[in-house]
């Protein structure tokens, strides 16, 4: 038996063949590889490159269509140049620091252990160095080039820089150099540190990887010849850029923030700037000695010099200055710091446009008397009395008519010429309402758009507290528009779809829900867009770039989207100003406008900078922040600023979306460089019409910001500042329950003292700032009003407009805020009394905004009373008015009775109210050619019941006290009431169920929306 084989008893191998003769097996064919692994990664690449450039090529179109083309290239190119450039530093320098480790890298026979281990590594290394060589830096370089190129908005402002004209009060450099030039210096030195460290990193571990740095086994540390050159001239480089960077940091000591004040303070002037220079001199003659290190062969010198700076460092760049600040400083820091706070008082101010406040004392009285407001007819008749913050349900239940139209929480205030007469309006948007779990169609091709503005007056309301309408209804009527020149329809605004498709050829049936189709509310009108609005998808590739975007392929296959179709997003006014000017600080509130026959919306844009030596830095968000922002209103700003100037304003047309940027202040520098940036981006105000000058107003983001400094800043002497015994705040919002939130500032017409006119103004108000132990006196130490009229006249800016007037109230006087005044109507018996029965029935009281103004030699508080029923189609309506001076309590139904009680029987007044005085003011019908809307059976029953209850009481106390005349007066009001309350239960007896069509809206001759389950085809 033979054993010659590896097998057991002389078997056969597999595939033998049964031969034994001792020749090689034939050999097996190579497994080819399987090339699914390479298209899974090449397609995955080409449809993630097509994505993405699907988005660009969409961008493309928005901005071409838009017309701010130049906007995008100019930032694309931008972004692109400086990735580059800063991709070619960054690689380019590590490449060639590996690049010269690796190529001086000594060559000799290896014994010890550790080359023994490096040579491992070696060896591993070797197949792919050449890819890590070039790999590696390329990856730095791009994730480093994206941060740089993100600052391009840093590097255009310093290459395109214009001069302020103004130095700053310590090196006396042009204040440019701190806002333009330094950020930019800081930019690429900071960038070029991070260069330097990453490449001398990369460096020595090449050396070590290849023995140009050796650990010997006896603990010492050998660095070849090469090695060393390398390493003391990349250390001498980074010592120059700290020096540079110890330069800069003497500028930037004017822009601290962590002193008593902002700025460079006796401490930074006088130790921290001297030594900050004497560092970065040290650190160049650091540099001078690793060259010298580099050359001589020698170590000891640059780390002898190293050491030195890292001493230096320590004690003159911490130590000494701590000394200065405890020991010379604090125990006089009062005279010491005197200079310092002079300079940020006075910088401060003018960073945000405080240094022309026109500030007066206020001698304001807390008596009364008869007339007193006779001389200030011209504020009182403007006196606004419907709320915007609290009627929204009332313009949504009045005016909405069908549940896909929707209005803002939060409506806004403007003025609008009546008769010859502006007057203060209260106005909103009808805006389209889609339901997200609504179909596609109907999400994007049928609800595309709303319907129309409606306004209110101010000043006065309709029969039964409602809003007294001056324009509304479907079709649009009123005082404001004509029917040949008015655009209602409302495609781009705050509550616009994600997107639409809109628009068709001639003779297209049209697809988009319009309005209700006449006044008896039967059916719906259809629309086709006609205007341009939006990027054209008339083709399938623009279908395919945007279905895409928005990840739909029902917009890619829908029959309905046509060879005319257009594509609406970006909608919201906000949005769309910020995409077109991204170098722009948006205020977040946009406001309609009926301008020219179309509807615009304005909004105010800032530039904006916290670079601005000596000045205070806020933070937007904490500053702007009030009881309407967040829930009610989203704010858009954010980050810290100390610098700011409402430089443009912008329009965004409601119809078709068009963007337009006005050179507000035309000789503001940051905007002159975004000029030269942008140079056909931005239009001069002077092309402004005479109808959208006369919109214009002073914004609430700047104000709100002025007025928190102002609380600190009113005080111009630095003593006082420093003791802060005359620190303000905003008072909080007396109308939120138990919040701590500020109270908004509030758009009315007023006439200040030593004032000629009346203007739209913006107006807040001071209290003492809280003690230390977080009391709060809430009485009235101030009064600030900002001119928000922008005028009247075709490209000319009113000479008043933005004047701060800051009215200064004794201290002596204990004239109460907001909160006291609050407090006041709260504990009146009589109010209490009054307001209880208005809360029967299951009604809310709701108090509106506590407006402060400065009449009768005093300040006056006025604050309107909403009561709201139940259920579901109930709204507010005004039903009181409550009025304070000094201590003294007014209330009644009307602002003329209620300021008569305080005036002694004759206030002497002129309100916005009717002649009649009896709360029923206006006509409720936008042409005044219908009758006065009415209030509903309910409605009256109540009214009736609480004055029957009132009368009631009024006839207990006329008995107790023994007035037989007023005894007989409440008698004849409480028949009176009793008679109404059996009218109203007659009235309620007769009605029709509420299930069956709704009646038509006297005010608008349209369906009364109360019952909107019965609304139609529209109903979505």
């Amino acid at each position: 038996m033979t054993f010659g084989s590896d097998f057991p008893f002389g078997g056969r191998p597999p595939g033998d063949g049964g031969s034994n003769s001792g020749e090689e097996p034939p050999e097996r064919p190579a497994r080819k590889s399987s090339a699914l692994m390479p298209t899974i990664v090449v397609v995955g690449v080409l449809v993630a490159g097509f994505v993405f450039f699907a988005n660009t090529y969409a961008e493309i179109l928005w901005f071409n269509q838009l017309g701010y083309s130049e906007v995008f290239w100019t930032e694309k190119i931008a972004k692109i140049v400086l990735w580059v450039v800063a991709f070619l530093i960054m690689g380019l320098g590590v490449w060639g620091s590996l690049t010269l480790a690796y190529r001086s890298r000594p060559v000799y026979a290896s014994a010890a252990q550790q080359q023994d281990v490096l040579s491992k590594y070696q060896t591993q290394l070797e197949p792919i160095r050449r890819l890590l060589m070039i790999g590696v830096p390329g990856l730095l370089a791009a994730f480093s080039a994206a941060a740089i190129a993100s600052q391009w908005q840093t590097i255009m402002l310093y290459l395109n820089q214009v001069d302020f004209g103004e130095a700053d009060p310590e090196f006396g450099l042009d204040l440019s150099f701190f806002l333009n030039t330094l950020p930019f210096v800081g930019l690429i030195v900071g960038y070029g540190v991070s260069v330097v460290l990453i490449a001398g990193i990369a460096g020595l571990l090449m050396h070590y990887l290849y023995g140009g740095i050796r650990i010997e086994e006896r603990g010492g540390i050998t660095v070849s010849k090469a090695a060393r050159v390398h390493i003391c001239v990349t250390a001498a480089i980074f010592v120059l850029l700290q020096a540079v960077n110890y330069w800069l940091d003497r500028y930037s000591t004017l822009l601290n923030q962590d002193g008593r004040v902002a700025g460079a303070m006796y401490t930074d002037v006088n130790a921290v700037i001297p030594t900050k220079t004497i560092l970065a001199v040290a650190a160049v003659i650091v540099a001078v000695l690793f060259i010298l290190g580099a050359i001589l062969g020698r170590w000891k010198l640059p780390i002898i010099g190293t050491a030195m700076l890292i001493v230096t460092a320590l004690v003159a760049g911490g130590v000494y200055p701590f000394i200065v600040q405890q020991y010379q400083v604090l125990p006089s820091e009062k005279t010491v710091e005197q200079e310092y706070i002079a300079k940020n008082i006075e910088m401060t101010r003018q960073a945000y446009g405080l240094d022309k406040v026109e500030a007066e004392n206020y001698d304001a009285t807390t008596d009364t008397a008869k007339n007193a407001l006779a001389k200030d007819s011209a504020t009182t008749a403007n006196i606004r009395l419907l709320d915007p913050n609290l009627i929204s349900d009332a313009f949504r239940q009045l005016q909405q008519f069908r549940p896909y139209y929707s209005f803002a929480e939060t409506l806004n205030v403007d003025r609008y010429e009546i008769d010859g007469e502006v007057q203060d309006t209260v106005i909103a948007v009808r805006e389209v309402d889609v339901d997200p779990a609504d179909s596609w169609i109907n999400q994007h091709i049928t609800y595309t758009h709303g319907y129309g503005v409606v306004a209110a007056y101010g000043a006065k309301v309709a029969a039964g507290g409602r809003p007294d309408f001056m324009l509304g209804g479907i079709p649009t009527r009123g005082d404001l528009t004509s029917d040949d020149d008015y655009e209602p329809r409302i495609y781009f605004g705050e509550e616009s779809p994600q997107y639409s498709v809109v628009g068709g050829p001639e003779g297209w049936a049209p697809r988009e829900l319009d309005r209700p189709q006449d006044e008896s509310g039967e059916g719906d009108a259809k629309t086709t867009f006609a205007g341009d609005g939006g990027p054209s998808i008339g083709n399938f590739f623009n279908r395919l770039v945007y279905a895409l975007k928005f990840g739909s392929t029902d917009l890619l296959l829908s029959s309905d989207v046509n060879d005319e179709s257009q594509i609406l997003y970006d909608r919201t006014p906000k949005e769309r100003i910020q995409k077109v000017a991204p170098y722009l600080t948006v205020d977040s509130n946009a406001y309609p406008a009926i301008v020219d026959g179309r509807v615009k919306w304005i909004v105010d844009a800032y530039t904006t900078s916290n670079n601005f030596p000596y000045s205070q830095s806020q933070q937007i968000e904490s500053a702007v922040t009030d009881s309407l922002t967040g829930a009610q209103r989203e704010l858009t700003a954010s980050g810290e600023i100390n610098y700011i100037r409402n430089s443009v304003k912008a329009t965004v047309d409601a119809y078709d979306g068009s963007v337009d940027l006005y050179a507000w202040e035309p000789d503001e520098p940051l905007l002159q460089a975004w000029q030269k940036v942008f140079p056909e981006s931005i239009k001069p105000y002077t092309e402004m019409s005479a109808d959208l000058m006369s919109h214009v107003r002073y914004p609430e983001d700047i104000f709100k910001m002025q007025r928190e400094l102002l609380g600190k800043y009113h005080v111009t002497n630095p003593d006082d500042f420093y003791e802060a015994n005359d620190a303000w705040s905003v008072p909080s919002d007396p109308t939120v329950e138990g919040g701590n939130v500020a109270q908004p500032p509030y758009y009315l017409s007023l006439k200040m003292p030593n004032q000629e006119n009346q203007t739209f103004s913006l107006t807040s108000t001071f209290i003492p700032r809280a003690s230390a132990g977080g009391q709060q006196r809430n009485v009235l130490y101030g009064f600030l009003s900002a001119e928000a009229d922008a005028g009247r006249e075709a490209g000319v800016k009113a000479d008043g407009y933005g004047t701060l007037r800051l009215l200064e109230l004794p201290r002596s006087t204990v004239v109460p805020g907001p909160g006291q005044a609050q407090q006041n109507f709260d504990s009146n018996t009589e109010v209490s009394r009054e307001l209880n029965l208005l809360r029967q029935g299951a009604s809310n009281v709701i108090n509106g905004n506590m407006i402060s103004l400065p009449v009768g030699g005093g300040i006056l508080h006025v604050q309107p009373v909403y009561v709201r029923s139940t259920g579901d189609t109930s709204y507010p309506t005004l039903r009181k008015v409550l009025v304070s001076f000094g201590d003294k309590v007014g209330f009644a139904d009307t602002l003329s009775e209620a300021l008569d009680q305080l005036f002694e029987g004759a206030s002497g007044a002129t309100t916005g109210e009717e002649p009649n005085g009896d709360g029923d003011a206006g006509s409720g019908d936008p042409d005044g050619s219908e009758e006065p809307a009415e209030t509903t059976a309910e409605e009256d029953l109540r009214e009736a019941l609480a004055a029957a209850n009132s009368a009631i009481a009024a006839g207990q106390a006329a008995l107790a006290e023994g007035d037989f005349a007023a005894y007989g007066q409440a008698q004849e009001d409480l028949n009176r009431a009793l008679e109404q309350a059996i009218e109203a239960e007659a009235e309620i007896a007769g009605t029709a169920p509420v299930n069956e069509e709704p009646a038509e809206d006297e005010a608008t001759g349209d369906e009364a929306p109360a019952d909107e389950s019965a609304e139609g085809s529209g109903d979505n």
